[in-house]
């Protein structure tokens, strides 16, 4: 009951704030977060504020990058990177359609450098051209598809596309070259490097985005019920942008297995101490090495 009592004395109704400061919205798509309502100033305060993770983990992962001397492809993905998350608050915080493009197209431009990374490994350079080039122009045509059209179904199904053979051909060749090539170096070490690996590919989920939108009338009853801030648990796109904001981990991944691939024995290694409260980097391991004495 004393729980109850503290419950309901933090608890603050929601108030309209009507129109915000942006003005009115131009993009194609909306969440269910209630525009305006937390702030005068941020369209979608929840959903703007949780992208900040994204800006984190990509610093972090150019600093890893130019710190260790990592391929440069991985680079540039982990500045994409942080170009979605500086799209995706622009998008909400404004929910203009300009911003909406930046957020959406980043994303598949990103997803393009990673496909590029993990198709043109061990490949001709002519190969990687004719590849590069091809990567271009499926871009383009997506750009100005979507432009056109406006078709925000459009756009999530080419995302979806790429990321799934991004992942699936990352997932071959980790199953069918880099396991014997493991097996031939370490033996049995090579099975819990594996389960670290298939930890890494299944971070992440897409369920909250369809719960969110599919059973809005519902959630937004809830949050007004139950009041600010406690409300703010039930703002499921803002989590799915937490659980996504870990595709920093398909970039470590992409790293750690060319490493793997290429490198000498143990030369690099996957610094990840605690699989749930800590943060995957790829180091030489001579440095892990030191920094563990």
């Amino acid at each position: 009951m004393a729980k109850l009592e503290i419950f309901r004395a933090f608890r603050t109704p929601y108030s309209d704030h009507g129109p915000g400061f942006w003005g009115k919205q131009t993009s194609t798509l909306n969440f269910c977060e209630e525009d305006y309502v937390l702030s005068f100033y941020c369209a979608e305060l929840c959903n703007t504020v949780t992208n900040g993770l994204f800006l984190w983990l990509g610093v972090k992962g150019i600093r890893n990058c130019l710190k260790y001397s990592h391929p440069g492809i991985f680079l540039v993905a982990y500045i994409g990177y942080i170009v979605v998350g500086l799209g995706s608050i622009s998008f909400h915080a404004t929910l203009k359609y300009p911003m909406q493009l930046v957020d959406e197209l980043s994303m598949i431009y990103t997803t393009c450098l990673m496909m590029y990374a993990s198709f043109s490994f061990s490949r001709s350079k002519a190969f990687s051209v004719i590849l590069g080039v091809s990567l271009l122009g499926l871009a383009g045509f997506i750009t100005l598809y979507y432009h056109i059209t406006k078709d925000p179904n459009f756009h999530q199904t080419a995302y979806g596309l790429l990321t799934a053979l991004v992942v699936f051909r990352s997932m071959w060749v980790m199953e069918s070259q880099l396991r014997p090539a493991l097996e031939a170096r370490r033996g049995e070490k090579s099975g819990e490097l594996l389960k670290t690996m298939w930890a890494m590919v299944i971070t992440g989920g897409y369920l909250l985005w369809t719960l969110d939108n599919e059973f809005c009338p519902q959630v937004t009853g809830w949050r007004r019920a139950i009041g600010l801030p406690w409300a703010v648990v039930l703002e499921g796109h803002a989590w799915w942008h937490l659980m996504t904001g870990l595709a920093y981990y398909y970039i470590t991944w992409g790293i750690w297995l060319r490493r793997c691939l290429t490198g000498p024995n143990d030369e690099y290694v996957l610094h990840w101490p605690r699989l749930l409260t800590s943060i995957p980097e790829v180091r030489r391991a001579k440095q892990q090495g030191a920094k563990q004495q």
